[in-house]
């Protein structure tokens, strides 16, 4: 379905939150843009209720780098709905987004790599162009959120993986899914925000560096997306 509202200008997180919510009740819930718009919306709701009570650092910080972190996913929403290309990061999850041999666990954690993997760098270098600083000023805001995306995306497999445990062991979704960690995918982020900042006034070599993680995010989620057979219980 198209969205007509667009997300361009640095808005507070209740902002963010509404429209994540409108497209919850806009998209079809098997949509894969769905599945991965419902676990981030309880991500940034997650964080918008720490914030309220003070519980996650800097709340200045925290909010320019959640707000700026929520516009990257929205803009690439609103890419696709004027049928522009988002970036290669979010592709394949728009692309693959209605595959029937694709399961839900696949998009969340598809949508989740686009948007730690290119996103969150990009967001970072936002983030301390706003609040003038640098990205070592971050730290421990960008720690904060990172443990709490790991506890949710716990949550997310143990929801959203199909079959008894049993069953767990030889579905190749367990095979599948078990090359990419969030953690690994955070340290990644890290560095390569560092290195933006870095050459940020080589603008050449930034938007060169930028493309080159984006295509390779890209690639990773086409990884997580691949179309997988169901696992029948052979044992009845």
């Amino acid at each position: 379905m198209r969205q007509s509202a667009h997300f361009t200008t640095p808005a507070g997180v209740d902002t963010v939150v509404s429209r994540m919510r409108a497209l919850d009740e806009a998209l079809p819930g098997r949509d894969g843009v769905a599945v991965f718009n419902r676990v981030y919306l309880a991500v940034t709701e997650a964080v918008d209720r720490r914030i309220d009570s003070g519980r996650l650092g800097d709340a200045r910080t925290a909010i320019a780098l959640d707000v700026r972190f929520a516009e990257r996913y929205l803009t690439a929403v609103d890419a696709v709905s004027d049928e522009r290309r988002p970036p290669a990061c979010w592709r394949p999850l728009f692309q693959f987004r209605r595959h029937p041999g694709v399961r839900p666990l696949q998009f969340a954690l598809a949508g989740i790599n686009a948007h730690i993997g290119h996103d969150l760098a990009l967001a970072v270098v936002d983030a301390c162009r706003t609040l003038d600083c640098e990205p070592a000023d971050l730290e421990d805001e960008f720690d904060r959120v990172g443990e709490l995306l790991g506890t949710l995306e716990e949550r997310i497999r143990e929801e959203l993986m199909p079959g008894p445990d049993l069953l767990q062991i030889a579905d190749p979704l367990t095979h599948l899914l078990g090359s990419w960690s969030l953690e690994r995918a955070r340290d990644a982020t890290w560095s390569a925000a560092r290195a933006l900042w870095a050459l940020r006034r080589l603008p050449e070599l930034a938007e060169e560096f930028t493309e080159r993680l984006d295509a390779a995010v890209g690639f990773a989620g086409r990884m997580l997306l691949t179309p997988l057979p169901e696992v029948t219980d052979r044992t009845r």
